[in-house]
């Protein structure tokens, strides 16, 4: 008997080496996998919308009061409250348009209070986000001041939830009209003569949830209403944004999209979808994982992966989203407006938890680059992304304290990629190995192309892999390569970040580390990298 078992425990023990050595030997082959993209230099159709690297500003802890407006009496260098080093920042990064004024806070607030002198302005309460009181000295002039500082588009979400047709139809009025009306003589009176010019406007914000806890066939009964008083005045013309999914609730945005676009021509432009990465959560059905660290800047690879998992569920959204419209837009009139999207982690630590004030680290600089990627090789169907948000709150790419600010990894892949702005969109094939981690597997790398006006190619590069170099080899099909230079985002460790005391801890630097061979440029990857190539 004890013969049996120990001749069934050595066929056991063998069974289980075999099965090991195959398992290492697949892995091995798996991992060894040549990386390879394919660029095809003359195949180009699709401009890159620049909007697509748009931001998002909410009245929300210390975006706007704080961060971004400071008042005129602050010590803080300023125009007009407005302060100098941001604009100053955000211009270099080429900020292409700006969402305000939420989020949740759109369908609460009221445009009234927000004009006028300072002094005699109502305050409210800012009951989505920690109760606080909000004295509307940053409003419809502000703002429009802002975007013309920034040399940017203004983007505005209307009050749909809590507003009525009427006051959603005089703010535009009051913004755009050169007409002699009520509304213009109000604005005249509060020191604007000549309107602005105004082209992107939402009809509400995820009425969905916090927009009005809507079922979509009353939401798009609610956009028609609304939408048919949003009028163009004069040579100004409206691109107006209907509140389109929650993630992958697909059901929304083929209800939106059946009921918008009946009739000779669409009664939308655009339709937005919001999506958040998450470290518990991000597809379907998936269950939330409480052991994992939600924390911005204390965690592991485990961490690590699951946002890098999460952040690629992106281009699944996009694609799918795209496929419902397709059915009711084969002509892609109708842009797919990505106008919230970024990481959501635990507050730093001592702040106000509905403020959403949280660190910036490496790993957020590769969500931003994947997420690029994804809308530039998507640029037919995406027409704008609106990261959240700009100042101190979830993804921003400035935090400020007092009169200090510091750019975030994030805000340097923003600067980096901003050579796709305007351009037009490469096809790429991308052959790549894959970065495994606890029995689960992603693609090791991503990528994205363009061509500017002066023919000069620029890639864009993410390694997720935080452990390992990767060697591409990168073949240009239809240009010859004469000259290559590069940057690069990375770290030595995943949880790198800028503080107020080191505030250049995490900043693009000059790459090389690759080499010419004819039309294939050989290029390795750090592990945890950002890579942007300009090619002639």
């Amino acid at each position: 008997m004890q013969h049996r078992i120990a001749e069934n425990w050595h066929y056991v023990t063998f069974l289980a080496l075999l099965v090991g050595l195959l398992s290492s030997a697949m892995y091995s082959q798996q991992n060894s996998q040549e990386n390879k993209l394919i660029v095809d230099a003359d195949q180009g159709h699709y401009t890159i919308n620049p909007n697509i690297y748009g931001e998002f500003a909410e009245h929300l802890g210390r975006d706007i009061y704080g961060g971004i407006y400071v008042g005129e009496d602050s010590s803080i260098p300023n125009t007009n409250g407005i302060r100098n080093d941001i604009v100053e920042a955000l211009r270099k990064m080429r900020i292409p348009v700006l969402r305000w004024p939420g989020g949740c806070f759109a369908d609460e607030y009221h445009w009234m209070d927000g004009i006028g002198p300072k002094d005699q302005r109502p305050s409210m309460v800012n009951t989505h986000w920690g109760y606080v009181t909000e004295n509307n000295h940053f409003g419809t002039h502000e703002f429009l001041e802002l975007c013309n500082l920034l040399g940017c588009e203004p983007y505005i979400c209307g009050n749909l939830g809590s507003g009525t047709v009427q006051e959603m139809q005089q703010w535009v009025e009051y913004i755009t009209s050169d007409a002699d009306s009520p509304m213009t003589r109000l604005r005249k009176k509060n020191g604007r003569v000549e309107p602005w010019k105004l082209k992107f406007w939402g009809v509400g914000n995820e009425n969905w949830g916090c927009g009005g806890n809507m079922k979509p066939a009353f939401y798009a009964d609610q956009y028609l209403r609304y939408a048919t008083y949003l009028r163009d005045f004069g040579d100004n013309h409206l691109y107006r944004i209907a509140c389109g999914p929650n993630a992958a609730n697909y059901e929304w945005t083929e209800t939106v999209m059946n009921a918008l676009t009946g009739g000779y021509r669409p009664r939308v432009q655009g339709l937005s979808l919001h999506y958040y990465t998450r470290v518990r959560r991000f597809g379907p059905g998936m269950r939330a994982d409480r052991s994992l660290s939600n924390s911005a800047t204390q965690f592991g690879e485990k961490e690590w992966f699951r946002i890098m998992q999460g952040t690629l569920f992106m281009n699944e959204l996009v694609q799918k989203h795209g496929t419902i419209m397709d059915k009711y837009d084969p002509e892609k009139r109708i842009g797919l407006i990505v106008d919230e999207w970024g990481t959501w982690y635990d507050v730093e630590p001592g702040t106000n938890p509905r403020f959403l004030y949280q660190q910036n680290s490496l790993r957020d600089a590769l969500v931003a680059g994947l997420t690029l990627n994804i809308f530039n090789n998507h640029c037919d169907r995406v027409q704008m992304g609106n990261i959240a948000q700009t100042v101190n709150v979830l993804q921003a790419v400035i935090l400020t304290k007092d009169g200090q600010m510091i750019l975030t990894p994030t805000y340097h892949v923003f600067e980096m990629y901003k050579v796709h702005q305007g351009a037009t969109m490469l096809p790429v094939d991308l052959q790549t190995a894959q970065y495994s981690f606890d029995g689960e597997s992603i693609p090791e790398l991503s990528a994205a192309a363009s061509k500017d006006a002066s023919g000069k190619i620029h890639v864009s590069l993410c390694n997720m892999d935080p452990n390992k170099v990767a060697a591409l080899n990168c073949e240009f099909h239809g240009t010859a390569v004469q000259s290559v230079t590069g940057r690069v985002l990375t770290a030595n460790v995943m949880t790198a970040h800028n503080t107020f005391e080191e505030p250049e801890a995490v900043e693009p630097t000059t790459f090389s580390d690759f080499q010419i061979n004819g039309s294939t440029v050989n290029v390795n990857l750090p592990p945890m990298s950002v890579i942007v190539l300009e090619v002639e």
